[in-house]
C-alpha cells in the first residue's frame, strides 16, 4: 500500500466525469488499498478516485454508524449509483480536497446505493445520517461535482466554532 496525494480544488481533474471501472484486477485492488491508507492518514470519512488523480468510478466511505464497541469500517463502492433516498438533513460539510473549508449542504437522510465490489460482484448498501451524506458527496465527485457548488453558503470559522449555523 502507498499514500497517494489528494488533489485540491484548484486541480481541473476534480471537475471531470469519471469513466466506469471495467477491469477488476490487481491494479484496481492496489488503487483501493492505497485509497484506504490515504483516507485513514487524512482522518477523512470518504475518498473518491478522482481526488487521487484517477478518473474511475470508485469511492470509499467510512461507515461510522456502528454499535458501541464495534470498529468503523470502509465500504468500497465501484461503479456506484444511488437507487433510492429519503428524508433530508442539512449540515456542515467539508472535503479533503477543500481543506479547512465547510459549507452548509442539504442531503438525504437515508440513501441506498447499488455498486460492485473489488471483484465485480454487485451488491446494495444503505446508509443513514453521516454515511448517507458521504455516499452523496463521494458519488458527486465521480461526476466532477465538488461540494462547494452545492453549498447554500460557506461557513465562517466563528460559525464552525460556535456550532450555530
Amino acid at each position: 500500500m502507498a499514500l497517494r496525494n489528494i488533489l485540491t480544488q484548484e486541480d481541473p481533474t476534480l471537475y471531470k466525469e469519471c469513466r466506469p471501472v471495467t477491469d477488476f484486477n490487481p491494479r484496481l485492488h492496489q488503487l483501493l488499498d492505497d485509497m484506504a491508507e490515504t483516507l485513514a492518514k487524512a482522518n477523512g470519512v470518504g475518498l473518491a478516485a478522482p481526488q487521487v488523480g484517477v478518473l474511475r468510478r470508485a469511492v470509499l466511505v467510512l461507515e461510522t454508524n456502528v454499535p458501541e464497541g464495534q470498529d468503523e469500517y470502509v465500504i468500497e463502492l465501484i461503479n456506484p449509483r444511488i437507487v433510492d433516498s429519503s428524508g433530508e438533513q442539512e449540515g456542515a460539510e467539508g472535503c479533503l480536497s477543500v481543506p479547512g473549508e465547510y459549507g452548509l449542504v442539504k442531503r438525504p437522510m437515508q440513501v441506498k446505493v447499488r455498486a460492485q465490489n473489488r471483484y465485480g460482484e454487485w451488491f446494495t448498501v444503505e446508509g443513514q445520517g453521516l454515511t448517507a451524506r458521504c455516499f452523496c458527496h463521494e458519488l458527486d465527485h465521480l461526476d466532477g461535482v465538488v461540494f462547494t457548488s452545492k453549498a447554500e453558503r460557506m461557513l465562517s470559522q466563528e460559525e464552525l466554532e460556535s456550532g450555530e449555523y
